[in-house]
């Protein structure tokens, strides 16, 4: 389809579309899926939710097309700026630049699938995986049609604290700033009013938890958590596979049982607890922590039991002697996880 001009240029922007197998006059809900660093359009990620009974499109977001290897895609004559970040292209003008093509394509993409014949536009949904995530959580703030984003990893404040630190004191204080005052989510995430789902790990090497926390408390919508330990970074099974994400768009697009929510959470003196409602029974309770302190991505997390009191639908657990951050997560009947909001110990 159609990109935006680059460099005063047409381009074009590769894309897969896929539509599942539905009753004559029927509509279906659709998914905007956005791929993350080294990725391209992935044929897989749309049968996936064609699988699940949803329209999907999956766009290439750096003017290549899904020839070549990972990381090293054929890029096509009509293609608009190259990923990652654009970090080398801030002296350009603004719509020559990374971030603004890869958003764009994805607004674009979202309007021709809105525009299928079989596709309720009134029902679809954004993901993204890694800088696909960090693209989506600036999607979530420019495009308001989507009823839902589920940013995969990825964040804002990465100026803050993320893995591209050494990029910006390359580039020196003003330019750095430059890119961040452009391009960080942060900067739009306040303008993100629909339900989102942030789904992550513990030791995330790019997107750390401080500024995850800061991203996710931005937008004004509900917010669901979804932070497992130590889980993998990646394209497949480890960013496309969390069936939290299905749930949560069954639940806004096909009438399916909504995530469990975290209603209340808190500390008092060395018990932490959480209130929660659940369509679905909560089948467990842990409460993970680190005693550790310094860099994010290396601090070891543990695993302990929490209490659940199904009748109180509460949950508490005991602050293990040293514990310096923890947070609670709650497992449904169907291995469905929903997290509180970490806590720094004071």
């Amino acid at each position: 389809f159609d990109g935006l001009p680059w460099q005063g240029k047409p381009t074009r922007v590769f894309a897969f579309v896929g539509v599942p197998e539905h009753k004559r006059g029927e509509k279906v809900p659709g998914m905007v899926l956005v791929h993350g660093g080294g990725g391209t359009a992935f044929a897989n990620w749309v049968k996936r939710w064609n699988d699940r009974g949803y329209a999907a499109i999956a766009m290439d977001t750096c003017g290549a097309v899904p020839r070549g290897s990972y990381g090293k895609w054929q890029r096509h004559d009509a293609g608009g700026p190259p990923g990652w970040g654009g970090f080398n292209q801030i002296d350009e003008p603004t719509q020559d630049q990374w971030t603004y093509h890869a958003v764009a394509d994805a607004v674009l993409a979202h309007s021709l699938l809105r525009l299928l014949p079989d596709v309720d536009a009134s029902r679809i949904g954004l993901t993204g995986i890694s800088w696909g995530g960090y693209l989506t959580c600036i999607i979530a703030g420019v495009d308001n049609r989507f009823r839902f984003a589920a940013p995969v990893y990825g964040c804002g404040f990465l100026g803050d604290n993320s893995a591209w630190l050494k990029n910006f004191e390359q580039m020196g204080k003003e330019t750095a700033a430059k890119w961040l005052g452009l391009w960080d989510p942060s900067r739009y995430l306040p303008r993100a009013k629909m339900p989102m789902l942030w789904v992550t790990g513990t030791n995330d090497f790019a997107y750390p938890f401080d500024s995850l926390q800061k991203s996710y408390r931005q937008p004004p919508g509900k917010r669901t958590l979804c932070i497992r330990v130590r889980m993998p970074h990646g394209h497949g099974p480890a960013g496309e596979g969390p069936e939290e994400i299905r749930a949560l768009a069954d639940s806004l697009l096909k009438k399916g049982k909504p995530l469990a929510r975290i209603t209340a959470q808190g500390r008092k003196g060395d018990e932490v607890w959480a209130t929660f409602e659940s369509k679905t029974k909560i089948a467990k309770a842990e409460l993970n922590f680190t005693k550790n302190t310094g860099v994010w991505q290396k601090r070891n997390w543990e695993t302990v039991p929490a209490t659940l009191d199904v009748a109180k639908r509460r949950a508490t657990a005991m602050i293990p002697a040293g514990a310096t951050v923890f947070y609670l997560n709650l497992t449904d009947a169907n291995g469905l996880v929903v997290s509180s909001e970490h806590i720094e110990a004071k």
